[in-house]
């Protein structure tokens, strides 16, 4: 794909949703780490349901560590994997008050070093909560990535690389919620919703669905 086509597509997904962000709800960078935490394999909706209840109990880390393992537990159990889950969130806390003096680093590195953080959830934080051109490349990134013909690779990593590299300076910092926003309501892996693509003259991909 040339980078005319490029700037395009994002020029487009920009006129369509000028201020894109996460949909998982906070109001803090450790909220949103928390609740990232929480969102691996589960909706953010079932997320923001539970974090509502518990960030009113307890949204520091020193108040997370006072509601324990137990106390943890019973507001995240009806998300998927929450023991696993709050054991990570609980040593993330501890991390966070003896490194970090309770507040969320602001460098890969650190974040990184945190139990149950990845490279993908190092990126949403370091994007979501302080304005860094990161693109944290999930399932439906990987998707629109590869069938439209923006950054095609064969893993998440050479996708996300490919995006830093391609997309157009201006569009960096939004790309990443354009992206999976667009691969959550529109370009849906079982049946892609070609008819009310923005983007589809744009799109290679060549089995578009019709109306």
């Amino acid at each position: 794909m040339n980078p005319q086509k490029r700037r395009k597509i994002f020029e487009r997904l920009r006129s369509a949703n000028p201020h894109p962000t996460t949909e998982l709800a906070y109001r803090t960078p450790f909220e949103l780490l928390v609740s990232v935490v929480l969102s691996a394999q589960a909706t953010d909706k079932s997320v923001n349901l539970a974090t509502e209840k518990l960030y009113r109990v307890a949204n520091t880390p020193q108040a997370l560590l006072a509601l324990g393992m137990v106390g943890l537990i019973e507001h995240i159990r009806t998300i998927g994997l929450y023991r696993s889950k709050a054991k990570h969130i609980l040593e993330t806390c501890r991390l966070l008050v003896e490194r970090h003096g309770g507040k969320v680093p602001e460098s890969r590195e650190a974040l990184e070093a945190l139990p149950g953080v990845g490279r993908k959830t190092a990126n949403v934080i370091l994007n979501t909560a302080f304005g860094q051109p990161t693109i944290a490349v999930d399932t439906h990134i990987f998707r629109v990535a590869n069938r439209t013909g923006l950054a095609p690779g064969k893993d998440v990593r050479e996708v996300e690389d490919k995006l830093v590299k391609s997309v157009p300076e201006g569009f960096r910092k939004d790309a990443h919620h354009w992206l999976i926003l667009h691969g959550r309501y529109v370009c849906k892996a079982r049946k892609p919703a070609c008819p009310d693509c923005v983007i589809r003259d744009l799109c290679e991909f060549r089995k578009k669905t019709k109306a």
